[in-house]
This record gives structure tokens, sequence and C-alpha cells, in this order.
């Protein structure tokens, strides 16, 4: 369009539909250049076209200054190269932001990154793959999305297949109502995702409530699962639980007919988190926020924070006594400044499974966004080092 600066047009003329998802059909992203203007990427029908900002509330907003955006458009690489160095930010959905950059950024070689769909046995799935090499899948936490492993994917694409789905009832992925959303089902639905992508088996790395996931998986379905990396993974608590009862007689269909008004939940959610305006705070609030705002997805959020708080933690099927069992080398990251999943529970970890590997970091609950150089790191070596064979066949007789 005339007027239009001349990178931003560049952008749009690279679009590749094959590499965007859009769950809608259209949507509307705006480009801001910062102290020149605003215009809006409108998406439709497997095209891509610019606008002048009209007013009308876009989508997704990308924001940087003129240079930033023609490095952009010059280098295929420079979007996310950008967004990792602070010079480009992305709001409110970065499934869409992110996507627009993958699909402008001319890249067609294998590996690339790739926002997909696909449906399963279970339900139809949101994720991003890139990367080429071992197939590791990439399980986010709860109230979080697939954005929260960006940093990991392009920390090991060059040497693994990244597959990082959003949840069922997260996302961009099916929610459906009355599932239960307990660990089981989580897992069971990724086996179907495996499925899906003709995978038999893949490292899994798990933050939070992924890292439970992952957890389940490789004490339910071991055959699929190679290693396993828990990053601040939810365990079942240890210490009396007080609220049981009330939790046990709570609804989380009830989520369905709650009223929440999106700046109402915005305002209260913001303030409880320290640093909440800005970085990866900030992005991890959009992605809650957009989803929680959905009927479905809060009834999905608080089944499963119901189901996390109610987990039996001992007895025959208790999780605790269950992990004894865990078969799949297993690499636990833990924050020394944790207040969810605090760092003590490591030594019961270590009780359960004396054979497994720790790692403690200066951080909090998400080591992958706030120690990523560090968890990055360890994450490959651990990935790739040779597992001894008496280590595996000792996993084995414990099993059974």
């Amino acid at each position: 369009m005339a007027g239009s600066p001349e990178h931003l047009r560049a952008l749009l003329e690279r679009f590749d539909h094959e590499v965007m998802d859009v769950p809608r059909g259209k949507a509307r992203v705006r480009l801001e250049v910062r102290g020149h203007g605003r215009w809006d990427a409108l998406i439709e029908r497997k095209q891509a076209k610019l606008a002048t900002a009209n007013g009308e509330k876009p989508d997704a907003v990308l924001s940087a200054d003129p240079a930033t955006w023609q490095a952009i458009s010059k280098d295929i690489r420079g979007g996310m190269q950008a967004y990792r160095q602070g010079r480009l930010s992305i709001r409110q959905n970065m499934h869409l932001g992110v996507g627009l950059l993958a699909a402008t950024s001319g890249n067609t070689g294998p590996g690339r990154l790739e926002f997909k769909r696909t449906r399963t046995k279970s339900g139809t799935f949101s994720y991003i793959q890139a990367g080429q090499g071992e197939p590791v899948i990439l399980l986010h936490g709860l109230g979080g999305t697939k954005a929260s492993f960006l940093p990991t994917i392009s920390a090991l694409a060059d040497q693994f297949t990244l597959i990082a789905p959003d949840h069922l009832g997260f996302g961009e992925s099916d929610k459906p109502v009355g599932a239960p959303y307990d660990a089981k089902f989580f897992a069971r639905s990724i086996t179907t995702l495996l499925d899906e992508l003709d995978i038999d088996s893949a490292h899994a790395v798990g933050n939070s409530m992924g890292g439970r996931v992952a957890l389940e998986l490789g004490m339910k379905y071991p055959d699929r699962v190679n290693k396993l990396v828990l990053l601040s993974p939810s365990l079942a608590w240890l210490k009396d639980r007080k609220w049981l009862n009330v939790v046990k007689l709570s609804r989380p269909e009830l989520g369905l007919l709650q009223v929440a008004p999106r700046p109402a939940v915005e305002a209260i959610v913001r303030r409880l988190v320290p640093g909440g305006m800005d970085g990866w705070a900030a992005v991890g609030l959009d992605e809650f926020l957009r989803v929680y705002c959905t009927p479905r997805g809060r009834a999905a959020f608080y089944a499963a924070a119901r189901q996390i708080y109610l987990e039996e933690p001992n007895g025959e099927n208790g999780f605790w006594t269950r992990l004894q069992q865990l078969e799949p080398e297993s690499l636990f990251v833990w924050g020394k400044q944790d207040k969810l999943v605090p760092i003590a529970f490591a030594r019961h970890v270590e009780r359960a499974l004396p054979n497994a590997y720790h790692l403690e970091q200066d951080c909090g609950h998400v080591p992958q966004i706030e120690r990523p150089e560090e968890t990055h790191a360890a994450i490959r070596r651990f990935l790739t080092s040779a597992r001894s064979a008496s280590a595996r066949s000792s996993a084995r007789s414990a099993a059974r």
C-alpha cells in the first residue's frame, strides 16, 4: 500500500500461509514502527495484506523502532533475534505474533519454525515445531501456553526436533467441557499427539504442571519417552491440605458461567505479579489472560488446578509410591527462589529416585525463561549423554 514503510511491505510479500496457523481463519496483527506510525497485517484466506491501522482492536501487537524493522525485513533470522534481545516486543497473542514472524521469515528449509494444528483421538492440538534431530516434546505449565518454551525452541532447534503443544484446555488447543484435566488425562492426550505425528518415542521436557505430565508419561507410558527433564515440576502435596474437603466439593464447570471481564481480571492479576508489565512476565500474563477470560479456558484452568491440589500423595496408587517405579532417566531442575514448588521437594525426590540427576539454579518457577543459558545448556548435555546399560536394567528391575 502507498505510504507504508518499504520494510513492512517486504515482510508481507514473503507471507507463507503454510507456516502460520490462524485459528479463526483471519487475524489482525498490528505492526508499530515506534515514532513513525502503525499498520495492520490483515490475514484472511491464506493471504496477508498491509493496511493503515484504523482504530479496530488488533489480535496481537508487534512493536519495534525503524532500524529493527528494517533489519527484520532483510534477515530471515532477524525477527526472533530482535525479540530475544528486547528490541522487538510482542503482546496480546504470542501464537499470532510469533506466527507472523515465522510466516514472513522467508525460510523454506527443513526444520523451520512452524505453527501447526492437528486432530487426534483426544482432540485438536495447536503446536509449534522447529528443528531437526531427535524429537523432544515440550510441556507447559498451568495457566501457560506453548509460548513459554519459545526460548527453548530457539536454543535447541539446531540439534533436536522441538514440538511444543498447547495442552488440551489451554492456548489454541481444544477445550473439552467436563474433561478431568488431571495428569493421566494430559499424558494420555500427549500420546495421541505423538501417534498423529508418527513419533514412537521422544524426550519430554516439562515445566510446573507440564513436569507432572512428563512424569506421568514416564510412569504410565515408559515406552513412549526416552529421557525426562523436569523444570520445577508440580508434585503431590506432602503437607496436610486444610482445604481438601472444600476443594473436593468445588465444581470447575462453574467457570463456564462466571462473569470475568478482561479489564477487571487483568487489573487484579497484574497487581499480584511483580514486574507483570514488562518482559516475559508480561508475555506470560497476556497468554494467561487471553485464555482465562474465555469460559472454556477458565473451566479447564479451575479443573487442572483442582486436580493438582487433590492428588493423593501416598498409598498404593499415590504419587510418591508410583514415582519410585519411574523408569526413564530423569533430570530435575529446581529454582532456589521458587515459591510454588519449594526446593525442599528435592530431598523427597532423591529418596524416591536415588539415581535421578538434580540441578539447582538461582531462579524462580520458570527456569527456561529466568535462567535460559544455564538451563538449556544443562538440557542439551543431559539429552545427548549416553545412558549406561546397567542403569537402564536397574530401572526396569525396580519397575517390575
